[in-house]
């Protein structure tokens, strides 16, 4: 049978421990909430790309197709809350020069700069730039105006 005395010798012991392992714990909780903030920023970008090139590809005129990918995917990221310190949205509108019957896609390529000073983390600042390419087909025996 033991007996377990506790002696003056460990007194104090738990606050340095503490002391040691909060830093990190606290480190590692912003990484995560940084890391998250990326990520679903990440799925934001990829669903107004593929909003907007679905845009583009249904858009009458060949003419109308970048402005109608530019305006849903401003409104897809307004509409999801994404806020971009730079944006830049190209489209590449091609395939609407081709004849009926040649098979073409559009492709809608947006870059976004997501700043994660808004998170108001100490010791985490910066940007991170996302960019994502969609493409979407356009209707191959369909009148195509220039």
């Amino acid at each position: 049978m033991k007996i377990w005395i506790r002696t003056t010798a460990t007194r104090g012991s738990h606050v340095i421990e503490f002391v040691i392992i909060a830093p990190a714990v606290l480190l590692i909780i912003g990484v995560m909430i940084v890391g998250g903030h990326v990520y679903y920023a990440h799925q934001k970008v990829e669903h107004a790309a593929a909003e907007a090139a679905r845009a583009a590809s249904i858009a009458r005129p060949g003419a109308a197709a970048a402005p109608a990918a530019e305006q849903a995917a401003v409104a897809d990221m307004t509409a999801q809350g994404l806020v971009c310190t730079d944006r830049r949205i190209n489209t590449d509108v091609a395939a609407f020069s081709t004849d009926p019957g040649t098979p073409g896609t559009v492709s809608v390529t947006i870059t976004c700069t997501v700043d994660l000073n808004v998170l108001a983390i100490p010791g985490i600042s910066g940007s991170r730039t996302i960019t994502h390419t969609a493409i979407s087909p356009v209707d191959t025996y369909r009148e195509r105006i220039r």
